[in-house]
């Protein structure tokens, strides 16, 4: 199959400045959220414990809130993704339209993500008090997440979903078909891939919490780097070897790291 491809959008093109412009609204409103102490009533413990808005505006808040997070920290590892796919969508009807549904596709991806985790979290939560092994150790599930996180770093699934999302002209030959079902079967394509790399270190999000700024900034550095940068490849190890290591010290030392031991006991 063969893409007619436009000179490649730079980054004063006026989509491109619209996305990063997304992203960079998406921070400071995490920010303010963080700032105002809004981060706890949208985040898990606060959907399953106070919900002082109601099921209904509570899911609603969290949903919108997990929204602004995959904005922050996933897309920019996924901007050479996005800016292959305006190059090629620019050429036929609507192209911001097709842009539109792609996007759609992705972020759905990343909320069935949000849903599954609040899922788990729930569970979790329906055994604290039930059962004394996790009432007596809040800080266990925190450091088994870390460990996971840190295992997954070493898989050959991971590494399958990074070699794809680091090369999107290759994604693009292979799935790419014009059309708004097409963009939405691309959407949810890339958003799988995405998810099949990095579930892991998002799911660090329900043990650390989304008011830890530092973790998120952190988080997004390494999935900028693992996934766009030459030697991504050379940092999944070592960085999996860290998080196991900070697990086991979570585990050990339930006082060693305050902020995540904070987020699950709150």
């Amino acid at each position: 199959m063969q893409l007619a491809l436009s000179p490649l959008p730079c980054p004063g093109r006026p989509d491109l400045m619209l996305i990063w412009g997304s992203v960079i609204g998406a921070w400071l409103m995490t920010l303010a959220l963080v700032a105002t102490g809004g981060d706890y009533l949208v985040g898990h413990d606060g959907v399953l414990g106070d919900r002082p808005f109601g099921w209904g505006a509570t899911l609603l808040l969290f949903v919108a809130s997990w929204q602004l997070m995959t904005a922050a920290m996933m897309l920019p590892s996924s901007m050479p993704m996005m800016a292959m796919y305006l190059r090629v969508a620019r050429n036929h009807a609507n192209p911001r339209l097709l842009f539109g549904v792609f996007m759609l596709g992705y972020f759905v991806v990343w909320t069935g993500f949000a849903a599954a985790a609040l899922g788990m979290d729930a569970g979790v939560h329906w055994l604290d008090g039930r059962v004394p092994a996790v009432t007596e150790n809040p800080s266990f599930l925190a450091g088994a997440i870390l460990i996971l996180a840190g295992t997954f770093q070493f898989s050959s699934l991971k590494e399958h979903c990074l070699d794809t999302c680091r090369d999107p002209l290759a994604f693009f030959l292979k799935g790419y078909a014009p059309g708004a079902g097409a963009a939405w079967n691309l959407g949810l394509r890339h958003g799988l891939f995405c998810l099949g790399c990095c579930w892991a270190l998002m799911l660090t999000m329900f043990a650390i919490g989304m008011g830890s700024m530092v973790w998120m900034t952190a988080l997004a550095g390494v999935m900028v780097i693992e996934k766009s940068a030459g030697y991504g490849k050379r940092l999944a190890h070592p960085i999996g070897i860290a998080l196991v290591a900070w697990g086991v010290l979570v585990i050990l030392d339930p006082g060693w790291i305050p902020d995540v031991i904070g987020a699950t006991q709150r």
